[in-house]
């Protein structure tokens, strides 16, 4: 997999409270948007990546249960440093995590953070906002551009970090898995992106990929400053080894019609020339007798 990412800190925040990481090797990749305001979000993102770091790296779990453990980890470590200081209690963050291996993808998400999926020319939303308006936008009773513009779009009502949880606490962790093809990619993003961007507008550079990951992890941080930049913006791509060269994937000698050696001695063709050939001997035979 050819995997790259960016981030930046937009054109109205002071601070960066995104966080994002990347592991190729074991086909982990992750998220991470602050919440809380002051240093509080900055703190939450980023002890969240260290937690989740830690646990993907150790252990011999199935996928799922590694990804419930890393982020149930990761909030209740969250918590329990927020409530040993009051200025950075409430201190929490939203997060996409996604593991590849074995063909499959295995996504843990809460938020508003967002995965896609890009295969076959049509890019897919794989994850759910956990939001008021994220929901209302799935549901059909806003549209796209609505939703972008909404005044309660930054709201979640599901983070990493705000209470204790249990790893299996149904409403926490969306667990989601898909198949992931040699051709297909994905991409991570926070809602930096997504609220300055249409799908339309990721999809358009997304299809430029080139081979270089982090090149189109660069163009999508960079359209999304040129949009407004009005929060953090992160974006991770990871393309399959055939991304973006589907139709270089038949050999050109299948073009190639190769003709069966069996149905040139038994086709139409064949049994008009032995009519033809058995006519002339038999007019030969007649000619001799006759003679």
């Amino acid at each position: 997999m050819n995997a790259g990412g960016a981030t930046d800190t937009g054109l109205v925040r002071e601070r960066n409270e995104d966080r994002y990481w990347i592991d190729s090797d074991r086909g982990v990749f992750l998220v991470v948007d602050g919440l809380g305001g002051q240093c509080a979000g900055e703190l939450a993102a980023e002890t969240a990546l260290e937690q989740i770091r830690e646990t993907m790296l150790a252990g011999e779990l199935s996928a799922e249960e590694r990804v419930r453990t890393a982020i149930t980890r990761a909030n209740n470590h969250i918590f329990e440093t927020a409530q040993r200081d009051m200025d950075r209690h409430g201190m929490a963050c939203v997060l996409t995590l996604a593991v590849v291996e074995n063909g499959e993808i295995t996504i843990g998400h809460v938020g508003d953070s967002r995965l896609y999926l890009v295969w076959d020319g049509a890019m897919r939303k794989l994850t759910s906002d956990h939001s008021p308006v994220g929901e209302d936008e799935e549901a059909g009773a806003l549209t796209e551009e609505e939703a972008m513009r909404h005044p309660r779009r930054n709201e979640v009502f599901r983070d990493v970090g705000s209470q204790l949880r249990h790893a299996g606490d149904d409403d926490f962790i969306d667990i989601r898995r898909c198949r992931f093809r040699p051709d297909a990619a994905i991409l991570l993003c926070s809602d930096g992106l997504t609220d300055q961007l249409t799908e339309a507008e990721v999809r358009a550079i997304v299809e430029r990929y080139d081979g270089d990951a982090s090149r189109v992890a660069a163009e999508l941080v960079d359209a999304a400053n040129d949009a407004g930049g009005k929060d953090n913006t992160t974006a991770l791509f990871v393309a399959g080894p055939l991304f973006g060269n589907r139709r270089a994937t038949r050999p050109r000698f299948a073009a190639t019609r190769v003709r069966n050696p069996v149905r040139l001695l038994t086709g139409r063709a064949a049994f008009l020339t032995y009519g033809l050939l058995l006519g002339m001997l038999l007019w030969a035979v007649f000619r001799a007798v006759k003679g």
